[in-house]
């Protein structure tokens, strides 16, 4: 059916928009199309769900800019459209202009907070979204149980525990206390932030669980040291009548590998393919070589990984690299270093893993050599970072950082 053919509405456009939107890449020219066909209807001026529309699919495509002209042409403009504005800057990283976008905008509602919350939490500035937290709070705006899961993610992300435990207490008092994915994201919190039992609490007074909810708690057993524990919730989501995902063997494996626990591994690797037909992705062959390293087996894992219906990545070329350290075999190293060079010519990590290698066993010369080889290419070894939660703040630092005077 072409528009021609029809008398469209305006919930037509939108949901043409929408789809637009939703599939950037595949329906960037028809978005053009479409927006033509509403300007000459005068739609994008006096229809202010056809405009946000608009403005939704060019941000989402990337044309933040076409985005904002569409933007300041509606003669008439909701919360919704305000909202979409700031979200298509957030998403597109212009920041300030986001900022003011919500500086303008004649009424603040929590769609608005937690548009900007979520926004930075997403792009990986978790420092930015606590900030805009605490302004929400103190500006008296009741937060959403949207806003409430990004600022948790936050907390995980930075290990800030004494802002996530103040939003648990808060959490509480809600009505989206009971929230499945709210509860979910504070298991990932306080196991990311080594508080497990604080964790395993919380899973326990759910009143409804998901399977994230079990792979939730499972990564935070398996994280936190206790594999033991982790298998044993494994074990008990398939008895609660859960069938395990993908991502649920990956924690099964990842927790056997790291109690050692070989013969186990390989009997869940072996269980999700025959029972549970599930094709083995590339982490759970991960899982197998660093299986197989972790027990010193270092022949079995190359021929796991040599064997991969699919190539290697760094994360199981390196997982095979530290065993190659703490087994002695500069021979193996050496052949994946070359490897992950080819990956990431750029990574410090590699270089200084083999050079630490070569030391270990005596070998300085080719220490050394690693290292002039690094000096050569430009390559710095980046310092390690440390920090600290003060105050509801967290403070990070390097070695003679003199950055936190005070």
């Amino acid at each position: 059916m072409r528009l021609s053919e029809v008398e469209p509405n305006h919930i037509t456009f939108v949901t043409l928009l929408s789809g637009c939107a939703d599939f950037p890449l595949k329906s960037g020219v028809l978005g053009v199309l479409i927006h033509g066909y509403v300007c000459k209807l005068g739609l994008d001026k006096e229809n202010v769900m056809v405009g946000t529309a608009l403005v939704e699919m060019y941000a989402k495509c990337g044309h933040v800019e076409v985005a904002k002209l569409v933007f300041d042409v509606m003669k008439v403009k909701n919360s919704v459209s305000w909202n979409t504005m700031v979200d298509g800057y957030m998403r597109n990283g212009e920041y300030e202009k986001a900022v003011e976008i919500f500086d303008e905008m004649p009424q603040r509602d929590v769609i608005s907070w937690t548009a900007m919350i979520n926004g930075f939490a997403r792009r990986g500035f978790h420092e930015e979204a606590l900030d805009w937290f605490r302004e929400m709070m103190i500006f008296g705006v009741k937060p959403d149980y949207v806003a409430i899961i990004a600022v948790v993610t936050a907390c995980a992300n930075l290990g800030a525990l004494g802002v996530g435990l103040w939003i648990h207490r808060f959490v509480l008092k809600q009505s989206f206390r009971d929230h499945v994915r709210v509860n979910n994201s504070l298991i990932d919190m306080y196991s990311r932030c080594g508080c497990i039992e604080l964790a395993r609490e919380v899973f326990d007074k759910m009143q409804k669980r998901t399977l994230v909810s079990w792979n939730s708690i499972i990564v935070g057993f398996a994280v936190n040291g206790f594999a033991e524990e982790a298998l044993k919730y494994f074990d008990s989501m398939q008895k609660e009548g859960f069938q395990p995902d993908g991502v649920s063997f990956t924690l099964a494996l990842t927790a056997c590998s790291h109690a050692g626990l070989v013969d186990e591994g390989l009997r869940y690797f072996d269980i999700m393919k025959r029972v549970y037909r599930i094709s083995p992705r590339i982490e759970h062959f991960g899982c197998i070589v660093d299986l197989y390293s972790r027990a010193g087996k270092l022949e079995e894992a190359l021929d796991v990984m040599e064997n991969m219906p699919m190539k290697p990545n760094e994360v199981v070329l390196g997982s095979l690299l530290a065993a190659c350290r703490n087994h002695g075999d500069i021979s193996l190293a050496e052949r994946i270093v070359k490897n992950l060079v080819a990956l990431d010519p750029g990574s410090d990590s590699n270089y200084v893993l083999l050079a630490n290698i070569y030391a270990a066993v005596g070998r300085w010369e080719g220490a050394s050599k690693v290292r002039r080889r690094m000096k050569a290419l430009g390559i710095q070894k980046k310092p390690g970072f440390s920090s600290i939660e003060i105050g509801g703040c967290v403070h990070e630092f390097v070695a003679g950082d003199n950055s936190h005077i005070e």
